[in-house]
């Protein structure tokens, strides 16, 4: 049995983690008194106490999502993070991310959270409900949330009250508002309105009539199921991926075309750009050479076009069929996206079309994971499992890895190793 002696004040958040660890492996190595009212009365002091762990826990992943530490690992997203690295089902991860993400517009929820007067539950239902508003109406919100929750409400009930929050904001303070504009414009014909954002994503919304959305339904929502039992990606992450994948193709080529100098894809650092006009980094023009859908329309002394991408640098519609008997997901390990709505990957990159598009030498990965192998070659290690299939190993970032094994320090966060795969040298 081991002890643990911490000073509270004086120990650092690291060191009050693993003795917290330590505490918990004895504890769950033991068996359950026998007394039933004991075993009631210790589950509420240990739930009690894992509330305000919840509390700790929500400040962790707020501070990882804000920084985007999880992409220096090789996880699109947060939620994906906790779900592959941490084992979260979904509902469970979704949850904990809402809450890491609304703590700060909540701070009387916060307080509440971390002083155990609060519990969990009732936390991610007001956190869940407030997601969508803006600040000003946060903070009504969560002033009327937290009303419920003192009345004595259950979180169920509370959480229906959150669903219907703007009404109940509008009531209390007779501020109802006239139908908006989404309302007025009518439901005859479909509308969609894009925005782009500072990082050049794009923000869509919009309206399908029921002619539309019976189209938008029989060819998305095939795409959309799951893949299986493992597949814990939620519905609109399905659509998205599905929704991607129609617009580019798949492994066709599209029109987009990356229009820049022979240096630059080679290494130089003259900007590229769109037919528009638009302009394009160097390294980011490097790695979008590489994505399915793209062609690069390389430029010589006088803008003389030198080489437009070929077909034959796409897999073709057999070569790809065969890939998605191969591979039902992403070649990445523990990522979950369907290798239908995945991309053609040359496992050894493509350049100037010197590299075949053998059979042999492609795989399939998610769009996101593809940049990413493009972009940070030495965090991914490629192998090959029993079948032959490849198999991408992600590996941490070059400043997290110990110096014996390349894979951490003992109690860092990297992949945890599968003695399965028969990883190539």
């Amino acid at each position: 049995m081991q002890s643990v002696t911490v000073e509270l004040e004086a120990a650092s958040t690291m060191e009050l983690v693993n003795a917290l660890s330590t505490i918990a492996t004895e504890l769950a190595s033991r068996e359950a008194p026998e007394s039933a009212a004991a075993c009631l009365e210790l589950t509420e002091t240990l739930v009690a106490a894992s509330d305000k762990q919840e509390s700790a826990l929500a400040a962790f992943i707020g501070r990882v999502d804000a920084t985007k530490e999880q992409a220096r690992w090789g996880y699109p997203s947060t939620q994906a993070w906790l779900r592959s690295r941490l084992g979260m089902r979904d509902n469970r991860a979704k949850e904990r991310l809402t809450l890491a993400r609304q703590r700060r517009r909540l701070p009387q929820v916060a307080e509440q959270l971390a002083a155990g007067e609060l519990s969990y539950g009732y936390a991610v239902t007001v956190a869940d409900s407030v997601s969508r508003l803006d600040d000003h109406d946060c903070a009504e919100a969560e002033a009327t949330l937290l009303g419920f929750v003192d009345q004595g409400f259950s979180a169920g009930k509370v959480a229906a009250f959150g669903r219907r929050i703007r009404d109940l904001i509008a009531e209390r303070d007779d501020t109802e508002d006239a139908p908006d504009e989404d309302s007025r414009r009518g439901y005859d014909k479909s509308w969609l309105t894009t925005t782009r954002s500072l990082d050049g994503g794009r923000y869509v919304k919009g309206w399908l009539n029921p002619e539309d959305a019976a189209i938008w339904d029989g060819t998305l929502a095939p795409l959309a199921k799951p893949a299986g039992l493992d597949d814990r990606r939620d519905l609109p992450e399905r659509t998205a991926a599905a929704l991607s994948s129609v617009l580019s193709g798949g492994h066709k080529a599209s029109k987009v075309t990356v229009i820049c100098d022979l240096d630059t894809l080679t290494g130089g650092n003259a900007p590229a750009r769109l037919t528009d006009g638009t302009p394009i980094p160097a390294a980011q023009a490097r790695r979008i050479a590489l994505a399915a859908g793209v062609s690069p329309l390389l430029l010589g002394r006088g803008n003389t076009p030198l080489y437009l991408g070929y077909r034959e640098r796409f897999a073709s519609a057999a070569q790809r069929q065969v890939l998605e008997t191969l591979y039902s997901s992403c070649a990445v390990r523990g990522c979950e996206v369907p290798g239908t709505l995945c991309e053609v990957d040359h496992v050894h990159g493509w350049a100037l079309g010197r590299s075949p598009t053998d059979i042999d030498q492609l795989a399939l990965t998610c769009g996101w994971h593809n940049r990413f192998k493009h972009t940070n070659p030495d965090q991914i290690q490629i192998g090959k499992d029993h079948d032959g299939r490849y198999v991408y190993r992600l590996l941490p970032p070059a400043d997290a890895r110990g110096p014996a094994t390349g894979t951490g320090p003992p109690g860092s966060i990297g992949p945890p190793d599968n003695p399965a795969l028969d990883w190539a040298a």
